[in-house]
């Protein structure tokens, strides 16, 4: 019994349901119209499970290190090593294991995705031990790490990728990390206390603002992207579930005051996912019909 308790404990540690930001390895795959390429349906599998090896590798030591801190937090505070179910110990050699699954069976397949692997990892080093208390930097390596999501899923299965291609992927990642703020500061405020030292330097005004221009900025970028994308401009018709989805967070986040996992409320939250559902047969089927 406590040998499968061990298992599940370290099964929760890797955080299963943040494994959702790691399907945007499949944009590459999607846009480019590699779905009926076996062999890239393949790659692109192989390329989420390395980014989710790498990241669950990523989230034991950020909770290692927050052991203490996630101890105050109302959520955070039953997580396997906040709790003391969990052995730090083993939980760090585990997730030692995982990263080196994922950077060596990537060497051997594509040295170049294994370094963006790599690359990912050292940056969320960085964020773990510093970066996330200097304000800004934090949210905006947030985004990076999705854009390097988005560059493996286009190197894993060797195809191009273009500059709006990039900016959409940073813009959307920026949106929900401010958001993912906001949701924080506000239970900082509600509590009258900080689990982050960043959220210090930040305001519930200076978030709004940052979300209305980067939400601007998306919906922008994205409609560009549509019309510059190579394959046909009816990739317009999808801007309305792009837009929707947007604002759908935005409800969620003001009036809602959820958005502090946005992999939660993409499981959770009924509309955001037929919304995403929706997206992705749309694009399918234009690029189907309309190349």
């Amino acid at each position: 019994m406590n040998y499968l308790r061990t298992i599940h404990l370290l099964w929760k540690q890797l955080r299963p349901k943040q494994w959702t930001k790691n399907f945007l390895v499949f944009a590459a795959l999607l846009f480019s119209f590699q779905l009926s390429n076996i062999e890239a349906v393949w790659l692109s599998i192989f390329g989420f499970i390395a980014f989710s090896f790498t990241a669950s590798s990523i989230y034991i030591l950020n909770d290692y290190k927050d052991i203490e801190a996630d101890k105050h937090h109302p959520q955070k505070k039953y997580r396997p090593m906040a709790s003391g179910q969990l052995n730090p110990t083993l939980a760090i050699s585990f997730g030692v294991l995982l990263l080196c699954i994922s950077v060596t069976t990537s060497l051997l397949l594509n040295k170049l995705f294994a370094l963006i692997l790599i690359i990912y990892f050292l940056t969320n080093v960085l964020y773990s031990f510093k970066l996330k208390h200097v304000v800004i930097i934090d949210m905006m390596i947030i985004a990076f790490g999705f854009v390097l999501r988005a560059i493996g899923g286009a190197v894993v299965i060797n195809v191009p990728f273009t500059a709006w291609f990039l900016l959409c992927a940073m813009l959307l990642s920026l949106f929900l990390a401010i958001g993912k703020r906001r949701h924080e500061l506000t239970l900082a405020l509600e509590s009258d206390s900080s689990h982050r030292k960043v959220l210090d330097d930040y305001s519930l005004p200076f978030l709004d603002q940052l979300t209305s221009i980067v939400s601007s900025a998306t919906i922008v970028c994205y409609a560009v992207f549509t019309f510059t994308a190579g394959e046909t401009i009816h990739l317009m018709w999808t801007i309305p579930f792009v837009i929707y989805g947007m604002f759908r967070y935005l409800y969620l986040i003001h009036i809602r005051k959820q958005g502090g996992a946005p992999e939660k409320v993409l499981l959770e939250d009924k509309h955001i996912l037929l919304t995403v559902v929706l997206y992705v047969l749309s694009v399918v089927i234009i690029l189907s019909f309309f190349d």
